[in-house]
């Protein structure tokens, strides 16, 4: 959402708004292709993004010219959600895992963007925090991005189990972003004991998901 090209990309060509979850498994289930499937499904799965991100391009507010398919657009991208799934399972993952794993994770992932047409990917945790800083003079919150932010944090779902849980998930991933993410995107941050409950119920879902829906066999 912070960077206005790749905002502008999604705003003016993806359907999030009107089929969010399936967006969402599209994304899904290009992440677990490509993080666990055969070469030849991963390196399939990679064509048809690539083959989709041709026509996603036009202008964005500031006037300048974006390309889906721009080896900087998509570092941002890959740094971005590399960090943000790290993060995540460091928080909520069944094991913890040691720094040098961290690394590993991320030298693995450097292939994928690599493979996408992302520049200079990150192959360690310094670079990829030290891709995330190099972004921060580009990133500011456009008017698409304060839609896709309203969106977000509106909520998509029915039923009001579904919707607690939807929202306690919605509130972990921001808890997961730096301060200054948070500001940019105009997320007040949430008192200790708040986050401390957020974390703690956030911990029970995952623990349940894992024990009612166990990940199928490799």
């Amino acid at each position: 959402m912070l960077h206005p090209h790749a905002m502008a990309g999604v705003a003016q060509h993806s359907r999030y708004q009107h089929d969010p979850l399936g967006r969402l498994l599209q994304t899904a289930n290009f992440i677990g292709v490509t993080t666990f499937g055969t070469s030849e499904a991963a390196y399939a799965s990679i064509e048809r993004v690539r083959a989709v991100h041709v026509a996603v391009r036009g202008v964005a507010d500031d006037g300048v010219a974006y390309d889906a398919n721009d080896p900087h657009l998509l570092a941002w991208v890959h740094a971005a959600e590399a960090s943000m799934f790290l993060r995540g399972y460091q928080r909520f993952g069944k094991q913890r895992i040691s720094p040098e794993d961290a690394n590993d994770y991320v030298e693995e992932m450097s292939k994928l963007a690599t493979d996408l047409g992302g520049e200079d990917p990150p192959h360690n945790l310094d670079e990829l925090e030290a891709n995330l800083q190099k972004f921060r003079p580009e990133l500011r919150l456009s008017a698409d991005g304060v839609a896709a932010r309203d969106f977000i944090l509106d909520g998509f779902v029915d039923g009001m189990i579904t919707k607690a849980v939807y929202h306690l998930l919605v509130l972990s991933a921001l808890d997961l972003l730096d301060p200054w993410a948070r500001e940019l995107l105009g997320i007040k941050k949430s008192s200790a004991l708040k986050r401390g409950a957020i974390r703690a119920s956030t911990h029970l879902v995952c623990f349940l998901v894992r024990t009612f829906v166990p990940p199928p066999e490799r």
